[in-house]
């Protein structure tokens, strides 16, 4: 790993659902009865034992769960250790890196502009960041595989951002793209955003916007729409249009240092093998290394009671309290399914389930096709990030959940055992049938 930004980025990247399908665990639910209809009711149970069965199998070294139903706190639960070498338990006031669970609040960010008339979504990009204007679509031609370089066949719009189908990468492969990333390394913990915004429009596109999804640096990108916008870094933009009004006293992309001793290890699983701490200097160098690269798609240090404040105000349809932060409207255009069927190559995207993609989150479309993909209800939004941390919102069960663990490589079947645990065996049938 010869950078944080190949740790924060590229296998953020893959660890964030790439490798769904191969972790997903059969379980013996009908495929019918995985997405419940309303009237569900949680037993906190079976939620505790599902958390002590984590840390008691050695999955994880420590998991909290904190759920949000019908307007008051319904559940939360804890087991084990924050730092297990130091004998730190993991509580609720607990700090976690969530890595990528950044990138909706960077989406909503952008949205609260969006809502002032700063721009449009069908904008192009370049129309408000010009140096975007010179991208090229790099292809490999003929029998030699010569690199060349063309005009995409339309401008990267700002939706074409906010859902991943801009063209973007994350440098992760061996495409021409990715050397190019992977030259310019723009993503690096050593570069400041704006470096960053000088830096991406080098690397060519993978492909024509709007052809297919791609998950990529597109919401690094959104982060310099929201700097451009509101005349703000990023950080202070967020701090002073999200995180303060909603109480967010805890979230941050650089904690203050006397906060260190509250924040959990990461710990890594090599092939399924026993956990390990991860190296401290990768550890910290995001948020307490005095790096200056604030991500739109990685870096904010949380809590799983700040993170479900963001999580109750999406709930809320963009309210929390008497704090509305967007409209309804926006919240319900954020997390309905803008992906063409045309776009058929999605990435890994499919491994998450029955699925589409809206503007910065998943949104579930149909009910779960199998017993291997995760519970869940028509109409939720979710994402998660790299050290298998997950949050979602279910309308129809009037419900938030935030699972907070601090363990890599992703791992979705406890993604799959925290929803099971939530909706229970012998989940709500809706009626439809499985695909």
């Amino acid at each position: 790993m010869r950078a944080w930004s190949i740790g924060l980025t590229a296998a953020a990247l893959l660890a964030s659902g790439c490798m769904a399908s191969q972790n997903a665990v059969v379980r013996d639910a009908p495929a019918a009865s995985r997405s419940p209809a309303q009237g569900l009711t949680l037993d906190p149970a079976r939620i505790d034992r599902t958390i002590d069965a984590m840390v008691a199998n050695g999955r994880v070294a420590g998991a909290s769960v904190i759920v949000w139903k019908d307007g008051r706190e319904a559940h939360f639960a804890a087991a084990g250790m924050a730092d297990r070498e130091a004998g730190t338990p993991l509580t609720r006031d607990t700090l976690v890196q969530i890595f990528s669970m950044t990138k909706p609040v960077t989406g909503v960010a952008l949205m609260t502009l969006w809502e002032q008339g700063k721009f449009g979504l069908d904008d192009p990009l370049s129309d408000h960041l010009p140096q975007f204007a010179a991208l090229k679509v790099a292809e490999r031609t003929g029998t030699s595989g010569a690199i060349t370089l063309r005009e995409p066949a339309r401008p990267v719009t700002i939706r074409d951002v906010m859902r991943h189908t801009a063209g973007f990468t994350y440098g992760d492969g061996d495409r021409p793209a990715d050397k190019v990333w992977q030259q310019l390394d723009p993503l690096s913990a050593d570069n400041t955003l704006e470096e960053f915004g000088q830096l991406m429009p080098q690397v060519p596109l993978l492909y024509d916007p709007g052809e297919q999804w791609e998950y990529s640096a597109a919401v690094d990108v959104q982060a310099l729409l929201v700097a451009h916008f509101s005349g703000m870094p990023l950080d202070e933009y967020v701090r002073q249009a999200i995180f303060a009004p909603l109480g967010m006293k805890d979230s941050s992309w650089t904690p203050p240092p006397d906060q260190l001793p509250r924040l959990a290890m990461i710990y890594e699983s090599a092939e399924g093998g026993p956990l390990t701490p991860m190296d401290r200097e990768l550890w910290l160098q995001a948020n307490f290394r005095g790096k200056p690269m604030r991500m739109g798609g990685s870096g904010i240090v949380s809590t799983v009671d700040d993170y479900l404040r963001f999580a109750r105000m999406l709930l809320g349809e963009g309210a929390l309290g008497g704090t509305r932060i967007l409209k309804p409207s926006t919240v319900r255009l954020m997390a309905t399914d803008h992906l063409d069927p045309r776009m058929t190559k999605r990435g890994w995207l499919p491994g998450k389930g029955q699925v589409g993609f809206g503007l910065d989150f998943a949104v579930r479309i149909a009910p779960p096709a199998s017993a291997e993909e995760n519970a869940g209800a028509v109409g939720e939004f979710f994402w998660d990030g790299w050290p298998s941390m997950l949050f979602w919102v279910d309308h129809a069960n009037d419900m938030a959940v935030v699972f907070a663990v601090q363990k890599v490589p992703f791992d979705m079947t406890l993604h799959h055992d925290i929803r099971d645990a939530v909706y229970g065996s012998s989940l709500f049938a809706t009626g439809h049938t499985p695909h």
